[in-house]
């Protein structure tokens, strides 16, 4: 077996993972850095000296990012322009008819990431017939040099139906990719589907972002060079990783990279589960909690997202973000009403507990005056607590609001907290027709398994999952993932006219598109999926596809999807919207050794429970998570210490240890 190591990036810390070729599993977490390249290496030597290894001798590097993401949250994105069918420059700015409060007439809508400036229009037009309209070369050469004058560092191009024919978009790319020397994105190779303001949206994210992704991957591969650690492979948004030099193209595939790696990486915890039917994933990390699906085995993946309103059709894990971490900060509205998030204190200063600076109070602080975090504890193995601090900023956040004390403050910091979060997991499940009491809820994160139990009993969840890597789950998951590769194809049609030569045509066009990535072809399977709705629908589900297209099979699976989804369905004509191809190389199961290392026991703390007003400190056994021997059991209230996370265990619940390392956490009774 090789030695692998996965990396996960994110808002406060940088987390590791490396599996050594004994299958002995080694984590560490390292301060997020400015420049993320720095703290990635600094965190892949801290794992390897653990482990005894040479970074030279690791046989692979897999990575996930929040550069895309970063950009998109505080636009600082590439100064791009777009590039447009003549009167068709405002889409971006058009955007939908919906609105985003309904009541709220003076509700502001994200500015385009393009200004009006730069959105520049040429004189051509297709149909979904065919080219009526070619562009002119003399056009072009003009458009290249009003361009290069808005000094641009990035360009994107969607003109109209370009999806259904691209020649004329593949002239005007072709143009300026030989006139500048910038990137450009073109919407038929970024997305060649229907609806013109989401493709144009996702071409416009793909160029917003491409500068930054390829000058931080660059900066990557050359320090990992340097070390002579392997060129690193990247996880997508669609929950799949890619070579650096595929990602470098496909910029807008890493918009939710880190979540991605994740939900992954619990989905790899269930399969060893096998008495769990699904999951809700819980990651709370420094800066917000993602929540996810798995149902089945399968992580829930959708082609309808939305980043700070700029809508990305490409395929990504389901995951719904809330401004709720551990660094978020607590404070007070105008109403004197105590809240939590989004502003977080980032890695620097950090919450004021870390000792270096901080002065708001935040969720972190208020677990620390709760007695979930001692002060003894070490955060990533290496940063000692300051509790005084934590009760100073607690007592300030209290004489705000008009509470009693610290003491008091830090519950409700704690219960606003859970209630976002709670808020978070029903979108996901109740709002979808899903009884959340029918799953378990997986906990990681450095957070989350402080606050996993406490959400359980919100929901009315039984059992709570706990991974042994649970405080750098992303970066164990970064571990698992396949390789994953997607396009898909606008081929609009009744359902009953089908012409099966054209749509296995596609779908052979879609095959290749696919494996064009694939570094090793010959190991991938091509999975194929279908868009289909009823006619005069605004929305599509997606169904699987045989290897040959059977119009009535995929009309019954319709049908099927849309009464689980929706609770009904209808006698209208089905039609034909998209066809979706996957190229997937699936990487070997992990094969991780767990053994208990010592006696778990660290004496005990006083912890706060109860948040009904019957609420007291308990004497709480403080336990070395990893230190526990498969098999084990423990009864709340509990606290299991590991250097990435720490996990709370209220009383009425209780645990067991199972032969991986992780815990199972089950709630007044036998675990399910």
């Amino acid at each position: 077996m090789a030695s692998h190591v996965g990396v996960d990036v994110g808002g406060t810390f940088t987390d590791v993972v490396l599996l050594t070729d004994d299958g002995s599993l080694v984590t560490a977490k390292v301060p997020s850095t400015d420049d993320q390249s720095v703290g990635v290496m600094e965190g892949i030597e801290k794992a390897c000296s653990e482990a005894d290894l040479d970074p030279a001798d690791l046989d692979a590097f897999s990575h996930a990012m929040t550069v895309s993401v970063n950009a998109l949250l505080e636009r600082d994105g590439a100064k791009t322009a777009l590039v447009t069918t003549e009167g068709f420059r405002d889409v971006l700015e058009i955007r939908r008819q919906n609105r985003p409060s309904l009541y709220d007439l003076d509700a502001d809508l994200p500015e385009p990431l393009v200004p009006r400036r730069r959105r520049f229009e040429v004189d051509e037009r297709a149909t979904t017939e065919g080219i009526e309209r070619p562009v002119d070369a003399d056009e072009l050469r003009t458009l290249a040099g009003d361009i290069a004058a808005a000094e641009a560092e990035s360009v994107a191009v969607s003109l109209l139906h370009a999806y259904a024919h691209p020649e004329n978009e593949q002239a005007v790319a072709d143009a300026l990719r030989e006139e500048l020397d910038v990137p450009v994105s073109a919407s038929h190779e970024v997305l060649a589907e229907f609806r013109e303001y989401e493709r144009t949206s996702t071409t416009a994210v793909d160029a917003y972002v491409t500068p930054a992704i390829d000058a931080y991957v660059g900066r990557l591969e050359e320090r990992a060079g340097d070390a002579g650690v392997p060129t690193p492979r990247i996880m997508q948004s669609n929950g799949g990783i890619a070579s650096a030099k595929t990602v470098r193209e496909h910029a807008v595939t890493t918009a939710l990279s880190g979540p991605a790696a994740g939900v992954v990486g619990a989905g790899a915890t269930v399969q060893a589960s096998e008495s769990l039917r699904g999951l809700v994933t819980f990651d709370m990390g420094g800066t917000s909690s993602d929540v996810s699906l798995v149902r089945d085995g399968e992580v829930e993946r959708t082609t309808d997202a939305e980043i700070n309103g700029h809508p990305i059709r490409v395929p990504m894990v389901d995951v719904h973000t809330v401004g709720a971490g551990g660094g978020s900060v607590a404070w007070v509205d105008a109403g004197g009403a105590l809240r939590v998030g989004p502003e977080s204190s980032g890695a620097n200063p950090g919450p004021a507990s870390y000792g270096r600076g901080g002065e708001k109070p935040t969720v972190t602080d208020a677990n620390v005056v709760l007695g979930y975090i001692g002060g003894d504890t070490a955060l990533g193995g290496e940063l000692s607590l300051d509790v005084d601090a934590a009760h100073d900023v607690l007592s300030e956040l209290a004489d705000e609001a008009g509470l009693d004390d610290a003491l008091t403050a830090a519950q409700g910091v704690y219960r606003v907290a859970n209630a976002n979060m709670t808020r978070a997991i029903r979108t996901i499940t109740v709002e979808r027709g899903h009884d959340p009491r029918q799953f378990a809820l997986v906990a990681f994160g450095g957070a989350g398994p402080m606050h996993a139990a406490a959400l359980a009993d919100d929901l009315g969840v039984e059992t709570v999952v706990v991974p042994r890597a649970c405080g750098v789950l992303s970066a164990y998951g970064l571990l698992a993932a396949d390789e994953k590769h997607d396009s898909v194809r606008t081929v609009r049609t009744p359902l009953s006219e089908i012409d099966l030569d054209r749509v296995e045509a596609a779908y052979d066009d879609l095959r290749a598109d696919v494996l064009a990535d694939v570094e090793k072809s010959e190991e991938a399977s091509v999975g194929r999926v279908a868009d289909l709705r009823y006619a005069g629908q605004s929305f599509e589900l997606s169904v699987p596809v045989d290897d040959e297209f059977d119009a009535e099979a995929v009309a019954e699976r319709f049908t099927a999807a849309h009464e689980e989804t929706y609770g009904y369905t209808l006698s209208d004509p089905v039609e034909l919207v998209n066809l979706r191809s996957t190229a997937t190389v699936e990487r070997d199961s992990l094969d991780v050794t767990y053994e208990a290392t010592d006696d778990p026991s660290r004496g005990t703390r006083e912890a706060f429970f109860g948040f009904d007003g019957d609420g007291e400190f308990h004497e709480t056994a403080v336990y070395d998570r990893e230190a526990f021997a498969p098999g084990a059991t423990f009864e709340g209230p509990a606290i299991l210490e590991q250097n990435e996370s720490t996990a709370v265990v209220p009383p009425e619940w209780s645990g067991e240890v199972d032969a991986d390392g992780t815990v199972v956490l089950t709630k007044g009774g036998e675990r399910r």
